[in-house]
């Protein structure tokens, strides 16, 4: 008898391995950061070997250390930081560079030639997608163009290239299978999210040999086997944020979730509707299960939870992240001061990859305190942004917002992103919602779990945050936030 399912969630700065029961507890879990790796301004990388091993130990400790026995899992699920670029060589197994992380910036001169030659709407009529060094098409040009002996790999059809999830998947069937799912395809801005393929004009136009790219599959199905856990089924796989969409059981379109960790992401499942945004957002595939394809409209914060490290590494105004709250209480408010955490540039809605953090209304009398209360509000309204127009693409008014990640356990945020919101807030029970959702797309494939209808009787609300500011002092502190966010536009 199969009694778990084992769910990697390869993050921004972590790799966890958590095992989640028949019921959707999470009953253990192995957590291990890695080495981030700042080259040049605006360059983020990581060691893609780094990446392995550390979910390698996370895996194997996370059983090992509760007695779990790979014989008891029913499936593997994989979930990870999307838009992650890694190229590695098929013939010795070996990166011929570093990870460029989605938070790189180096493209972002050449994402503006191609604006220039009037390639934005077809991008985007293709992919969904804006046109930005965010996503993985131009990381991979890049390593193509600017890495030693490269190009000629790739004309040899030697290289491969994978997000995150497509590596992990190499990793753990020895080298035998090389694809992904449909979700961390959509995010490459290769990829046609309508007749769901790779597309030749965009590759072409980037100069990417279609050797290089994976097959692409849904997101719950049987992909190969784990040798490393006695043959267990590698079963499901999609981007972080699809997957906490999924783990929150957003499955009705309106559904939204908005995840707080390294970044902030907002999705709004659109069933089989792919909406085209009106307001910078993005139009995603949320995941296919079986024939069908479930889209989502998505708004990216490069910079949330990272704010608050940067609080802790760079200022030193706490020694511990979770320090944040208890600093940012001391004062009754923000004390007139805005942070707007652009440390990486702005997403939605603005796609500023230019702007550069910015805190205003320091006086003599700012302290601490209100840095960082002014920092956890700067998340919130940078959430705020999105939701406005999230509701006036889609013409839905907002049910309530599903909240998840480390930061949503912040109460004094959350209770601040309910009140400039106007709705109510909702924290579930499980808030490992990322792992969640890679358990659970990796479980159905096995028939570990039945339906969708006996994950939705599992899903359970702990908090819920109601509205209890006046209706003035939120215009107030959005009208502060309006002119922070004005100072620090570069367009």
């Amino acid at each position: 008898m199969k009694k778990y399912v084992l769910a990697l969630d390869q993050g921004t700065s972590s790799s966890r391995a958590i095992v989640f029961d028949h019921e959707g507890t999470p009953v253990a879990v192995s957590q291990k950061e890695f080495t981030q790796h700042f080259p040049r301004p605006g360059w983020v990388e990581h060691d893609p070997e780094e990446i392995w091993a550390s979910e390698r130990e996370v895996m194997l400790g996370v059983l090992k250390d509760n007695g779990i026995d790979a014989s008891e899992l029913a499936a593997l699920g994989i979930t990870n930081q999307r838009e992650t670029t890694i190229v590695w060589d098929a013939q010795t197994g070996k990166p011929v560079y570093n990870a460029i992380v989605w938070q790189d910036r180096r493209t972002s001169e050449y994402c503006d030639s191609l604006k220039a030659l009037g390639l934005t709407e077809k991008i985007r009529e293709k992919t969904g997608l804006l046109i930005d060094a965010y996503f993985s098409g131009t990381k991979i040009r890049w390593i193509l163009e600017n890495v030693n002996d490269a190009r000629d790999l790739a004309r040899q059809g030697r290289l491969r290239f994978g997000t995150v999830d497509c590596w992990l998947i190499w990793k753990l069937t020895g080298g035998r299978v090389h694809c992904t799912d449909v979700s961390n395809a959509s995010r490459t801005m290769l990829f046609n999210i309508h007749t769901l393929s790779w597309d030749e004009e965009l590759l072409n136009l980037l100069g990417i040999p279609a050797s290089m790219m994976p097959q692409v599959r849904s997101s719950s199905e049987v992909y190969g086997f784990c040798d490393l856990l006695d043959g267990a089924p590698v079963a499901g796989a999609a981007g972080d944020q699809q997957a906490a969409l999924f783990g929150q059981m957003c499955t009705e379109p309106g559904d939204v979730k908005n995840t707080y960790g390294t970044g902030c992401f907002l999705l709004m499942n659109s069933g089989g509707n792919a909406i085209a945004s009106k307001n910078q957002l993005l139009t995603t595939i949320a995941w296919k299960i079986g024939d069908r394809v479930d889209y989502a409209l998505e708004g990216s914060v490069f910079v949330a939870g990272s704010i608050v490290q940067w609080l802790r590494d760079g200022l030193g105004l706490v020694k511990q992240s979770s320090e944040i709250e208890a600093l940012a209480s001391q004062a009754p408010d923000n004390g007139g001061v805005y942070l707007v955490p652009a440390l990486t540039g702005l997403g939605a809605p603005y796609w500023d990859p230019y702007a550069k953090g910015t805190i205003t209304g320091i006086t003599r009398g700012t302290t601490a305190a209100h840095i960082a209360s002014a920092a956890l509000e700067g998340i919130a309204f940078e959430t705020m942004d999105v939701v406005d127009a999230m509701r006036r693409d889609a013409g839905i008014s907002l049910r309530s917002l599903k909240v998840d990640g480390g930061a949503s356990r912040n109460n004094l945020m959350m209770q601040f992103q309910s009140d400039i919101l106007g709705t109510d807030v909702v924290r579930p029970v499980v808030t490992e919602t990322t792992a969640l959702g890679a358990a659970y797309f990796a479980g159905l494939a096995v028939g570990f779990w039945s339906s969708l209808e006996s994950l939705k009787a599992q899903w359970k609300a702990e908090r819920v945050f109601t509205p209890s500011a006046t209706q003035e002092s939120v215009n107030a502190a959005v009208a502060g936030w309006k002119q922070a966010i004005s100072r620090t536009l570069t367009k």
